[in-house]
């Protein structure tokens, strides 16, 4: 397959500053980089800046996903934000109900995950101290917890995805360079996109027992959408996708160590 020449450079460059990324090997596979990991060949003037340019961009991109520490992957002002959009259409919200009714619930389900998700228990372990603790903050006219239950659950669901997703980004923060496409000089915000579309799209299709390469036009869709152009010049979906495959076993492998500790 021909090489992707032009992921990391702009045309006017020098042929020279251009790192050769075969697109076609495997994500374990070993591929010789010309000094990868030197900052001494790091990539000229111009390409520098054309990357540089386009970090903020791609922060912006992924949410701001740069939590200090695992606690703060669930920020209670952007649940409360998310839940409020998206209550609307969760099947358990009954006919004429409002986020208004609901809000606790939620609050209860990611507040609880962020008290309880350290000492390794699961819903199931805390559900009955997660209902003392909703209705302890209800009138008698709101939500009984037989209705409240799953939307609790729905938010401590998404909080564990969330704080999955900070653990992953941290893992391939630290491990980004010593992949066999990684490009000198390159920073991580580059390979961010892609390997949460990885990481994030084995979570949302896990339940459906695809694998990587029957999901992969759906990855390459949400890639593309997500970055909206802003870093195709810099990593297209060719090189981005071998990213996105390794990030997507790792967190299968995660995911399956942990299961098998509860």
């Amino acid at each position: 397959m021909e090489k992707n020449k032009e992921d990391l450079a702009e045309s006017k460059g020098s042929q020279q500053d251009v790192v050769e990324v075969p697109v076609d090997a495997p994500a374990d596979a070993s591929v010789e980089m010309p000094e990868a990991h030197s900052t001494k060949t790091g990539l000229s003037a111009a390409a520098t800046e054309a990357v540089e340019a386009v970090i903020g961009a791609v922060s912006s991109v992924v949410g701001g996903f740069v939590a200090k520490g695992a606690s703060d992957a669930v920020n209670p002002a952007v649940e409360d934000a998310y839940w409020q959009e998206q209550c609307a259409s969760r099947p358990y919200v009954r006919l004429g109900r409002t986020y208004a009714d609901y809000k606790a619930a939620y609050r209860t389900g990611y507040e609880g995950y962020s008290r309880y998700h350290q000492s390794k228990q699961t819903y199931d372990d805390v559900e009955s101290e997660l209902q003392r603790d909703y209705e302890s903050q209800i009138k008698e006219s709101d939500l009984t917890w037989d209705e409240a239950k799953y939307a609790v659950r729905d938010a401590w669901d998404r909080a564990d995805r969330m704080t999955l997703s900070y653990s992953e980004d941290q893992y391939w923060h630290n491990h980004y360079t010593v992949q066999p496409y990684y490009v000198s000089a390159s920073p991580y915000e580059v390979y961010q996109p892609a390997f949460r579309v990885g990481y994030d799209g084995y979570t949302r299709y896990r339940s459906t027992g695809r694998t990587f390469d029957e999901v992969e036009p759906e990855l390459q869709h949400e890639y593309e959408r997500q970055t909206n152009g802003s870093v195709g010049s810099i990593l297209a979906w060719e090189s981005a996708r071998l990213a996105a495959q390794a990030a997507w076993h790792h967190v299968e492998q995660t995911v399956q160590k942990r299961s098998t500790k509860l």
